[in-house]
């Protein structure tokens, strides 16, 4: 099994995910034909996964600068 891809976590990743460890989306190449293509994958150990869920979530209800134009946490 992969380690969590998390900075000097040495456990099992096992929570699959497709963000990158500062908590955004992770484009892999420029002519991507599915989701599956079109990102990276991370493993993650449970508590990272969590911890990185947590971090995304808070900056997306956070309501403070938003307008029509606001691009969400985990736009490339």
């Amino acid at each position: 099994m992969p380690t969590c891809g998390y900075p000097e976590c040495k456990e099992d990743g096992v929570q699959i995910s497709r963000l990158s460890p500062e908590g955004f989306l992770v484009a892999t190449g420029s002519k991507a034909y599915s989701f599956r293509e079109a990102y990276h994958r991370f493993h993650y150990c449970e508590g990272h996964h969590d911890e990185l869920m947590t971090s995304v979530w808070n900056r997306v209800r956070k309501s403070e600068d938003k307008d029509d134009d606001h691009v969400a946490p985990t736009a490339i």
